[in-house]
């Protein structure tokens, strides 16, 4: 595993792609050979500034892969994002944000412009195709939609893929297409889905309940809202009974995710520590802590 790394990202470009999503593209010195892991799905941590403030103090990474903060720092607010997509040559990554009205993360994009500072972590990747797949099937709301699209575009030539991708309404499409014009778009089906996102209840739990998998090897990612993710994860887990990595399912989001913080925080420290813990028990799969994870959590109205 590759050790963590912070940096200090300068806004150097911002574009509003569609009414619900704008694109940040962060530069500067720092974000010179910045160590993408390369996978089309990689999320990084951003650490923004308080009101009021030009620019975000940043924490110090630590051994275990995390972060701590000097005792006369103010933490700094966080979010995690997953990267649209880096440029090499221009020492550049891009961050697509769902804005809308509200929230830490959305407020600073809506107002982000060339200049201004976010401190920035190193990727970790969410997304192993098996080297035997035939095909993919990519779902996701609009969070999750920057990654689909560059999961898109790096899908290896032989692998048909399927696009899901549910927003609010049709003003809020994005061209999807694979990374080489030249290849054959009949390997490409892309379907939108006009619901969820907070607006009106998902309908990608049925989507995905109602496919109908090829039986060649394959392979199924979800990113999308905390609650649908766990009933969908269920489903291909425990209903379907898929193998261990011929699927992924990633929380981008939390409807009532304000609500959930506070009564995240409001636990008592004992249970606090041992979900953290739960994570570092090597004799277990990691698939059955995250059903024991879940299960727990939602037991405690989390």
């Amino acid at each position: 595993m590759m050790s963590l790394t912070i940096h200090r990202a300068l806004v150097t470009a911002v574009r509003r792609l569609t009414p619900g999503m704008a694109r940040v593209t962060l530069g500067g010195p720092d974000l010179a050979g910045y160590p993408t892991t390369g996978v089309g799905d990689e999320y990084v941590r951003l650490f923004f500034p308080h009101e009021g403030e030009a620019e975000p103090e940043l924490p110090q990474a630590t051994e275990r892969g995390g972060w701590s903060w000097e005792e006369e720092q103010r933490p700094a607010p966080m979010r995690t994002y997953t990267i649209r997509s880096v440029n090499a040559a221009a020492r550049t990554v891009d961050i697509d944000f769902v804005v809308h009205d509200g929230g830490v993360a959305a407020a600073w994009a809506l107002a982000a412009k060339p200049g201004d500072v976010v401190g920035m972590t190193s990727p970790t990747g969410l997304y192993e195709l098996p080297t035997n797949a035939r095909w993919q099937i990519l779902v996701a709301d609009a969070a999750g939609l920057p990654a689909a699209a560059r999961l898109v575009e790096q899908t290896p030539p032989g692998v048909r893929t399927r696009v899901v991708l549910e927003v609010v309404d049709p003003h809020h499409r994005q061209p999807i297409s694979l990374g080489d014009p030249a290849r054959d778009e009949a390997e490409l089906t892309v379907e939108w889905v006009y619901a969820g996102n907070g607006h009106t209840p998902s309908r990608l739990d049925a989507v995905i309940r109602e496919l109908e998998l090829p039986e060649e090897p394959g392979y199924l990612w979800f990113a999308g809202e905390t609650g649908v993710m766990r009933a969908v994860r269920k489903n291909l887990r425990h209903e379907r009974k898929l193998p261990n990595g011929t699927y992924t399912t990633v929380g981008y989001w939390t409807h009532r995710a304000e609500e959930l913080r506070q009564r995240w925080e409001a636990l008592d420290e004992e249970t606090r520590t041992r979900l953290y813990r739960m994570w570092d028990d090597e004799s277990r799969d990691i698939e059955e802590i995250t059903d024991d994870y879940h299960a727990q959590l939602e037991r405690l109205g989390l």
